[in-house]
């Protein structure tokens, strides 16, 4: 099967975890373990998240104040090499050299009048306090919102239309290559149709909404996107939660979810859904049991019951 994996942020970096590289490669190292046996049988595509990361650099870039602060495009490209790097290297240890691991920095193209960019939802960088997030916010000038029972930056996350280089990801799963790309959504740019070039923009694409882009472009059998959580949930942390088993493309589309969380997964998998592909969303730690379906949450083309609850 040509398989699709798009790793939370839990697989990078845990709530609680200190931001180091030692924990960022600990984690790592423990998701690539968890992911070898698929990549030893199917053709595997890894993406990634990099919102506490991608945050943290814009923090230590803030702090060097003899140079204009880079922008976020090109922080992006830096958690993409910088992830990337890790994740390659722990899967080809895992695999103990026995197939060839590709990163590939990409980029995604997406619309500049998006009306994400006046609407930020995109969660990144550390959690912070109330008081500690007031401050931020003025003498940074950043959204903040809420992230459970702390606060974080937010920042725009258009739609991704297409990514640039799946003909190169298709082309090396041709030849047998293990890819990681797409990390944090890959770069966001601008088509310039008239000047055929692309330009960066200040954003960061979801990377479950941009894993799924890309596995359409690639006719890829199966998107699993592994979070922290057992199931998808209709009214998750209150009294009413349901826990969905199994649910169509169309079924699911109905119901509304946490923007910046679990939205854009649900999103991302109705798009998948409805090019013919399946959907899984589970835990990282209990893989073989999402694959097994006594844990997670599928979503199918189609559905006779329409939604499946635990």
């Amino acid at each position: 099967m040509r398989i699709v994996v798009a790793l939370g942020g839990n697989a990078l970096a845990r709530r609680g975890d200190p931001m180091t590289a030692d924990r960022l490669r600990a984690n790592v190292r423990s998701t690539c373990e968890a992911l070898a046996g698929l990549a030893r049988e199917h053709e595997l595509v890894i993406t990634h998240g990099n919102g506490p990361q991608v945050g943290l650099l814009a923090l230590q870039n803030l702090a060097y104040r003899d140079v204009a602060a880079y922008p976020l495009d090109i922080l992006g490209a830096e958690t993409q090499g910088m992830i990337g790097y890790v994740v390659q290297q722990e899967l080809s240890n895992a695999l103990d050299g026995e197939r060839q691991v590709a990163g590939v920095i990409t980029t995604t193209v997406v619309d500049e009048n998006d009306p994400a960019f006046e609407r930020p939802t995109k969660l990144i960088g550390p959690q912070y306090s109330a008081h500690d997030a007031a401050e931020a916010a003025a003498e940074y000038r950043w959204t903040i919102a809420k992230d459970g029972k702390a606060f974080r930056r937010v920042v725009p996350s258009p739609n991704p239309i297409r990514i640039v280089q799946a003909p190169l990801v298709k082309q090396l799963l041709d030849t047998d290559y293990l890819v990681v790309c797409v990390g944090g959504g890959g770069v966001p740019v601008r088509a310039d149709a008239a000047e055929k070039r692309h330009y960066g923009v200040q954003a960061v694409v979801d990377k479950d909404l941009a894993s799924a882009a890309l596995a359409a472009d690639l006719e890829a059998d199966m998107l699993i996107m592994l979070t922290d959580g057992d199931f998808v949930s209709q009214h998750w942390g209150t009294p009413d939660q349901k826990d969905i088993l199994t649910a169509s493309a169309d079924a699911i589309a109905e119901l509304q979810f946490a923007e910046g969380s679990m939205q854009p997964k649900v999103d991302a998998a109705i798009r998948v859904a409805r090019a013919g592909g399946r959907v899984l969303i589970g835990p990282l730690d209990r893989l073989d049991e999402l694959m097994a379906r006594t844990i997670g949450t599928e979503i199918r083309p189609e559905l006779e019951q329409g939604i499946i609850y635990v």
